[in-house]
């Protein structure tokens, strides 16, 4: 009976609660752990790992086809995800609560991965082709309003019950929040979401087939011309950052007389959550807008120097380490904006590679790359600044952006690939 439920009822609901777990078990954990005492190594570490799921994502998506409909796979990982900030909040007050939380956030990762194959597959079944392109828009603003909800209003809440009650309280009953709203978003969409005749399994439809079909997909990506230099700039393209992004935060929290900045949970929770994300969305949408004009080819290395030069504002605040809160603000601020205009490259190359028979796997196939090259320089970050320190840390991550030049100047690319296709007038 709801097969025809506006968009406008479900989309934006769906693609919150498909942002929100990735910022949660990606950098609240960070700071939540940064605040009850965990060493960089141990968080950077640890925390880096949760981005296994992401990697081998494709290796599971054909289940979230094979079996049941993706409405119901949705709803149920929106439980499970909820179950794991459950289990999350009850485990913080624990002595060990190190081991029992990772676990949680494991079982959370996992889901939440899951959920993203699920909401994009049932959003290209619920929609015809018109909708999904007016849709698409709407889908990343309200992913990028999560990481705002997550980065920013999230870790400001935990830091006012820091100051007004206990760091233990704060983080319990932050992620007491985020499970109640998880239920909440399970009973929404299991009542809004629409029932495509579309969607539906395929259990019953030539198992072997799919199965051949699927290990078809991956050879063929492995085949690629150049495959060599493809998968290095997928995996070195965000070097430096994979490595940055663990330890900006700690930097931040971290005392003066540590070589840090001294700020408050509520502080940086403003900086990176409004400031930040702002500043990233805005780049964003130039860099969008610079690579339909010109395409890809021509943009490509005034990327790299966007997402990788404005690295530099973390050695001036580790150099010099102003007490003033707006420089620190607009120096994030610089960075952000630098990251969003130049991942524009990443995710259009990602694109330009996945083109052909098998689009959808290949797209797949890239972001587990994306995925591990965030994963496994993240791990070892933190061991890395703690024996270097802030201030040559910083200076090291401007070298590690070198690979990302190296490996760009080999790859295959159409020069008129992300150009907008001109119309005729006539």
């Amino acid at each position: 009976m709801n097969k025809n439920k506006n968009p406008w009822s479900w989309i934006p609901s769906l693609y919150f609660a498909e942002g929100l777990p990735y910022v949660v078990i990606m950098t609240v954990s960070v700071i939540m752990y940064k605040r009850m005492d965990i060493s960089n190594g141990d968080i950077a570490l640890y925390t880096s790992w949760l981005y296994l799921p992401w990697v081998i994502k494709p290796l599971w998506s054909p289940i979230v086809d094979l079996f049941k409909t993706k409405r119901i796979w949705i709803v149920f990982m929106q439980i499970i995800i909820g179950a794991g900030m459950g289990g999350v909040a009850l485990t913080i007050p624990m002595s060990n609560f190190f081991q029992y939380t990772l676990l949680f956030f494991w079982l959370m990762a996992f889901s939440s991965a899951t959920h993203d194959i699920a909401a994009d597959g049932f959003y290209m079944l619920a929609l015809d082709e018109s909708k999904q392109a007016f849709f698409v828009g709407i889908r990343s603003t309200f992913y990028r309003v999560a990481m705002i909800a997550g980065q920013g209003l999230l870790i400001m809440l935990a830091g006012y019950w820091e100051v007004t009650k206990s760091i233990t309280f704060a983080w319990t009953f932050t992620f007491i929040v985020i499970a109640v709203m998880f239920v909440i978003f399970a009973l929404y969409h299991w009542l809004v979401l629409p029932k495509p005749n579309s969607d539906h399994s395929v259990t019953e439809i030539r198992e072997t087939n799919a199965a051949k079909e699927f290990f078809a997909s991956f050879s063929k990506f492995f085949i690629k011309k150049k495959i060599g230099w493809i998968l290095g700039f997928l995996l070195f393209f965000r070097f430096a950052e994979a490595q940055l992004v663990k330890m900006a935060a700690p930097f931040m929290l971290d005392a003066r007389n540590l070589g840090g900045l001294g700020l408050s949970t509520s502080e940086v929770g403003f900086i990176y959550g409004t400031v930040g994300i702002i500043s990233l969305v805005l780049g964003g949408l130039l860099g969008g807008f610079a690579a339909s004009v010109k395409g890809l080819k021509y943009w490509i290395w005034w990327m790299l120097v966007a997402i990788n030069i404005p690295n530099s504002v973390y050695v001036y605040l580790s150099l010099v380490q102003p007490e003033s809160f707006w420089i620190i603000n607009a120096c994030v601020a610089v960075e952000q904006f630098g990251y969003g205009f130049g991942f524009t490259a990443y995710v259009l190359y990602m694109i330009h590679i996945a083109e052909g028979e098998f689009k959808t796997s290949h797209y797949a196939i890239a972001t587990g790359f994306m995925a591990l090259g965030m994963m496994i320089p993240g791990m070892f970050s933190g061991m890395i600044e703690e024996v270097l320190g802030y201030q040559t840390f910083f200076i090291y991550i401007m070298l590690a952006t070198i690979p990302s030049f190296l490996v760009a100047k080999f790859i295959p690319l159409d020069p008129n690939f992300g150009m907008k296709k001109k119309t005729s007038t006539v």
